[in-house]
Parts: structure tokens; C-alpha cells; sequence
């Protein structure tokens, strides 16, 4: 029973608990599943004691829901209009249609989006004997980059600051003319379609107008994280046989500044065109060969290089089982999935801000680029560190709608109280990826943003996109999906091939965004042999851990397979390995990602046997870890044995590790 000294307790003065006692006896007096909905509406805000949001959540929500739409935003969601367009009466039935019958689905998808297609197929969908050689719209033409232009030239296409700095604004028409001075400064130098280019920067308006100038030219992008120490941007150039690269000189972040040129050269990378991360200080001396971005970009324009919709137009990379990370092609279909999921599961609506902290070597920054635009929305970019209040501040003085955060990011937030004094009241929603959520943190985000809903969205590179998500017309609870992507149906199994409620997911293909091919790669042997049929068709696999818990109600509990998600960046356990394994004294180590008790994003763990004793051993491997793979990777616990525990046939069981370690926990 709830009493006004509860209300003390949590940290509310007499008057404050005085003042609010009436108010919550008023919502205990409604049916059960209004309560709590009632009080995040009227009573709660931002500034009260966290613990105050906690007490009355844990007190009055029966069904842990902390936001159900009101009528006006499920009347004027994306979704609602195509369930009303087909007559559906949920989105149940909606989601059936769109598995059912997916060239209809896709058909009317590529319409709403306004996708730009100079040649559009007869038939969105060709089928074949196995999901993975189906294509879709194969007799297309396009170029994707066109799609991003749909918005009226004065409309402000991104919005940005770097630190310290103010506001600034570009619009489509100044984006669009830098993306085809970019295609022709290209075509200059000699650069055909087809090319493959490298671009090593952070995400900045510049690095936008370049990643849609190379595609406009008909060529694809090498995206290369600006994290990455200079043997991975080595590994990385060579999968993706770049013949050219843009880069900065360096990076300003936190009041520091960390270089990245010399890391590009250290990669021995091709000729490269190096920007100015510094504005108004000299630019570093460039190796011979190389040019400045001013050298480079001249004034003609010219039309985009039209294409064929298996023509590559990015290289991305993810988490390999052999230490190598995997080369996905995406072509100019794949983007349509990155705006889809940004148009149905997102809502995004013409006009919108879009903010989403991220980088054009990891998925999420060409789905922030494809999303917003095709949509017509606004990318919002700050070019500090997003960990502080300074980030925040930037989110409200741009007015974003749509916040895009990674699960580690926003515990930082809630650790340093980051949001003190910030409002963030234009947010429509925030969206979670990159790892596991945690109930508790993400129930601190929904406060901060006056009870908006935290849209989960979980996928893949080689989804480009979610295959589970939210919607904005169904009720949210804190680190809890809703629903399977439209177009795409899951299923789950236990470790002996049964269908379950809590296991291993796999996906029912076909879906543009799905990868049919990895460079250097067997994506037969990746994606589909050996996995389990689902009423006897072939499923994809994926590698997530899910749990089906009712109705519009999912749980991801991390990985299944040896990859990990560390602060939103998909690793393998080989690659790390691959790295510690270099240090003197350690004869072989085991990667794992451990689940904290209490859920949330995945902390790395290494077992390791030594051949010698080393001093300040965890130190010592996060600075391996750090130089030689990515700073972005912290160890949360190092444990020493004398043997790790392996299969017959030599293979180490990570599993068994995972096991024993959560049990000591």
C-alpha cells in the first residue's frame, strides 16, 4: 500500500510530497492499466527525484507500460494510414499482409517513399527457389542518392555545431550541389563507376555531401569507422579494394585532439583527400600524392550515374567468425530499408530533426543519412562527444523529434545527470540500438523526455535495418520491442531445433535490405546452411537471443552466436582475440560478453591462460585492445585458468564460459 511517507523517502520535501499526495490518490482511484499512464501525464516531470518515478512505476503499473498513444498520434501515424489504405484493423494484420504478400508490401512502400526510379519494374518481386536468390525490382534503374532530394531545395537538409561552436544550418539545394560537385571532382581525377572510395571521417555535413556524392557518380563507399587503429583501416581498405579515400587530418572531441590522417597513412591507404577537422587552424602536411578537400572539390556539377539495382553502392563491415570482419555490399535497393523502417516503425514525417550520435563506418550512419532524407526530415549532427550535457543542450536547441541513442550512451547520461536543467520536450520519441537495453535506464530516458516513448530497434548490417522494433501506436515498456519489422517475419528455436519462446532467432526471408552476397566471404555458409526450416521453408540465420513475452511484447537477451555488441558496435569474439593474443606472456585468451544481472548492454570478459606471469594484466590488455583494435572497447574483467575448456574437436566453448561466469556473478 502506498503512503505519503513513501513519497519522502524517495526524495520529495514535505511540501512537494504534500502538494502531490492528492494528485496520485486521484490516479489510484482509475482501472489499473491507467494509473501510472495518468501519472507520467500529469503529475511526474523531468526534475522530480528519479526514485519518485521508480516508486510510483513499481506501485501503480500493473502491465509495465509507461506510454500509450493518444488518439491525435495514432491518427496521424504512417502506419495507421496503411492499415487504412488496405482496410486492416491492426497492426497485426498488417504485418501478416506485409509477410504474405511482399511485393505488394515493398510495391507500396517504394511509393510512399517517392522513390526515384528511372526504370521501375512490372513486378516488384522475382522468387526463386530459395529465398536468397530472389531479387527484387530486377529490371530497375536508379541511383539511390537521387531519393534523397525529395524535399524542396530551401528546406534545411542538416543542421549541425561542433563544439564550442553555434548552430548551422544546410539546405537540400546547397547539399545537392555540393553531392554533384563532389561526383564531378571525382570524374576529374579520373574515377570511373564502379569505383570503390574509402571514406575514414567523422560523421559531419561535409562527410554526408561526399557519402552521396560517391554514389551519385556510380561508385560505392569503403565505410571505415574513425575509431579504427591503422591495421583494421588496413584490413578494411583491402576487403573493399578502395582506390581512393577521404579522411581529416584530425578529429576535435572532449577538447582533445586525437589524429587521424597519421592513421590512415599508417594503413599505407591509397591516395587520399584529407579535410580540415581544425577550421581555422593550418592543415597537417600531406604525403605525396595526396590532396585538400579545397584542392579537390571544384565548381561543376554533373547528373547521377544511373545504375542497376545489384550495383554496389557501399561496403559495410561487421563482426567475422574468423578475426576478419565480413564485407556486406549493400546496392541502391538496400537503402530503401533504412527509409522504410525510418518511415513505418520510426514515423519520421517531412520537416522532422533527426539526431542520432553514430559514424558512417557502422550502419546506423548511412541509415541516419537514408532515413531522414528520403523522408525529408533533417539530420542533426553535433561533432563533440555526445556523452555530456553539451550534446544534450545542442539536442534541444535544435529541437530534435527523434533522438537516437545506444544503451551505454544514455547510462553515462544518467550517471552524470547530464540532462539537469535541459528540456527535452520537442522529442516525439527516442530510438535504442547497438545493444541490450536496461529497463531502469531506459524508464530514466522516458522521464528526462516527459514520458516519450523509447522505440527498441533491433537488426543488422546485413539487414540494413531492424527485423524488431516498435511502432508509434502501440503502448511502450521500458527495453521492450513490440513487434517484427514490417516485411520481415521471425522465428525462434531452442538449441534442438524447436520452436520456442525464448531462444535463438532466424528470419524469413526474402526482404530488400537482406545481404545476398559478402565480398571475400561465403554467405551461403554465413546466413543459411544448417539452419532450421520454419513450416518448411528456409530461414536465415541472425544470432540474436529472443524471448516472446504476449502480445506485442519481445525481449532481446543478447547474443547466441561469439559475436558481442559493445557500446553499439558488433564484434566478434575472434577479432578481439586475434589482438590480445599478441601479447608477450599471454598464450591464448577467450572473449565473452557477459549480461549484467540486471540486463543491459553486454561488458566484454577475457579468460586468459598465460605461458608467464604479467603485471597489471587488464591494464595491459585494454591497452593492446585499445591501440590495436578500437579505443571504444573497455574490459570489465579479466580471469586467469590454466586451460580453456574445448570441444573434441578443439574448438573453445565460449558457451561454457558465459555459463560459468554469470554463476560466479
Amino acid at each position: 500500500m502506498l503512503v505519503i511517507e513513501d513519497l519522502r523517502e524517495s526524495g520529495l520535501d514535505e511540501a512537494q510530497a504534500t502538494a502531490l499526495w492528492p494528485l496520485i490518490q486521484d490516479a489510484l482511484k482509475l482501472e489499473p492499466e491507467q494509473r501510472f499512464l495518468k501519472l507520467a501525464r500529469d503529475v511526474l516531470r523531468a526534475d522530480h527525484p528519479f526514485a519518485l518515478h521508480q516508486l510510483l512505476y513499481r506501485s501503480c503499473s500493473n502491465d509495465g507500460i509507461v506510454w500509450s498513444p493518444s488518439d491525435g498520434e495514432v491518427e496521424s501515424a504512417h502506419v495507421t494510414q496503411l492499415m487504412r489504405e488496405r482496410s486492416f484493423e491492426s497492426h497485426e494484420d498488417l504485418h501478416a499482409w506485409s509477410v504474405a504478400d511482399r511485393s505488394a508490401f515493398w510495391q507500396s512502400i517504394v511509393e510512399k517513399l517517392a522513390i526515384c526510379f528511372r526504370t521501375q519494374s512490372a513486378q516488384a518481386l522475382e522468387t526463386s527457389n530459395h529465398p536468397e536468390d530472389a531479387r527484387f525490382f530486377p529490371d530497375s534503374r536508379l541511383n539511390i542518392a537521387e531519393s534523397c532530394f525529395g524535399a524542396a531545395r530551401s528546406a534545411t537538409a542538416i543542421v549541425y555545431q561542433r563544439e564550442g561552436g553555434t548552430v548551422q544550418r544546410i539546405t537540400y539545394g546547397e547539399l545537392l550541389r555540393t553531392t554533384r560537385q563532389v561526383a564531378a571532382s571525382l570524374r576529374v581525377m579520373g574515377i570511373e563507376p564502379g569505383a570503390a572510395i574509402a571514406i575514414d571521417m567523422p560523421m559531419t555535413a561535409e562527410s554526408i555531401a561526399i557519402y552521396l556524392g560517391i554514389i551519385w557518380a556510380g561508385c560505392s563507399v569503403v565505410s571505415i569507422a574513425d575509431s579504427f587503429a591503422a591495421e583494421e583501416i588496413a584490413t578494411r581498405l583491402e576487403l573493399g579494394q578502395a582506390q581512393l579515400i577521404f579522411t581529416q587530418d584530425v578529429i576535435l572531441r572532449g577538447g582533445k585532439t586525437l589524429s587521424l590522417y597519421e592513421r590512415v597513412i599508417a594503413a599505407e591507404a591509397p591516395p587520399a583527400i584529407v579535410l580540415d577537422g581544425r577550421e581555422e587552424m593550418p592543415a597537417a602536411p600531406l604525403r605525396k600524392g595526396d590532396i585538400t578537400w579545397n584542392e579537390f572539390l571544384g565548381k561543376e556539377e554533373i547528373d547521377p550515374v544511373i545504375c542497376t539495382p545489384d550495383t554496389h553502392s557501399n561496403v559495410l563491415f561487421s563482426s567475422g567468425t574468423t578475426g576478419l570482419p565480413k564485407a556486406i555490399p549493400w546496392t541502391h535497393l538496400t537503402p530503401i530499408k533504412c527509409a522504410a523502417d525510418g518511415y513505418l516503425h520510426h514515423d519520421i514525417h517531412p520537416g522532422e530533426v533527426v539526431a542520432w550520435p553514430t559514424n558512417l563506418g557502422w550502419m546506423m550512419g548511412p541509415w541516419l543519412i537514408y532515413a531522414s532524407l528520403i523522408n525529408r526530415g533533417t539530420i542533426a549532427l553535433y561533432y563533440g562527444m555526445p556523452t555530456g550535457p553539451d550534446f544534450l543542450r545542442f539536442v534541444q536547441d535544435t529541437q530534435v523529434n527523434l533522438l537516437g541513442v545506444v544503451p551505454s550512451l544514455v547510462r553515462s547520461w544518467r550517471t552524470a545527470n547530464a540532462s539537469h536543467g535541459i528540456s527535452l520536450s520537442a522529442l516525439r520519441a527516442f530510438s535504442s540500438t547497438g545493444e541490450c537495453s536496461n529497463p531502469q535506464d531506459m524508464h530514466w530516458l522516458m522521464a528526462q523526455g516527459e514520458y516519450k516513448p523509447v522505440l527498441e530497434y533491433c537488426g543488422g548490417t546485413e539487414l540494413a535495418g531492424g527485423y524488431l522494433a516498435c511502432s508509434m501506436i502501440h503502448p511502450a515498456r521500458p527495453a521492450s520491442f513490440t513487434t517484427p519489422c514490417l516485411g520481415i517475419d521471425i522465428a525462434l528455436f531452442d538449441e534442438t531445433d524447436t520452436s520456442c519462446d525464448h531462444g535463438e532467432v532466424f528470419l524469413l526471408p526474402p526482404s530488400i535490405g537482406m545481404s545476398t552476397e559478402l565480398l571475400a566471404g561465403d554467405h551461403h555458409a554465413v546466413y543459411y546452411e544448417g539452419t532450421p526450416l520454419w513450416d518448411g521453408r528456409a530461414t536465415r540465420r541472425h544470432g540474436d537471443r529472443v524471448e516472446r513475452l504476449g502480445p506485442a511484447h519481445y525481449r532481446v537477451h543478447g547474443r547466441a552466436d561469439d559475436a558481442m555488441n559493445l557500446g553499439g558496435i558488433k564484434v566478434s569474439s575472434a577479432e578481439i582475440e586475434r589482438v590480445l593474443n599478441t601479447v608477450e606472456g599471454v598464450s591464448e585468451t577467450a572473449a565473452i560478453a557477459a549480461e549484467p544481472p540486471g540486463g543491459g548492454p553486454s561488458q566484454l570478459v577475457v579468460y586468459a591462460v598465460l605461458n608467464k606471469p604479467i603485471e597489471d594484466l587488464q591494464p595491459t590488455l585494454q591497452h593492446v585492445l585499445r591501440n590495436q583494435l578500437n579505443p571504444l572497447f573497455k574490459i570489465a574483467d579479466v580471469a586467469l585458468v590454466d586451460a580453456l575448456p574445448r570441444t573434441a574437436s578443439n574448438k573453445v566453448m565460449r558457451r561454457v564460459l558465459r555459463a560459468q561466469y554469470a554463476a560466479q556473478q
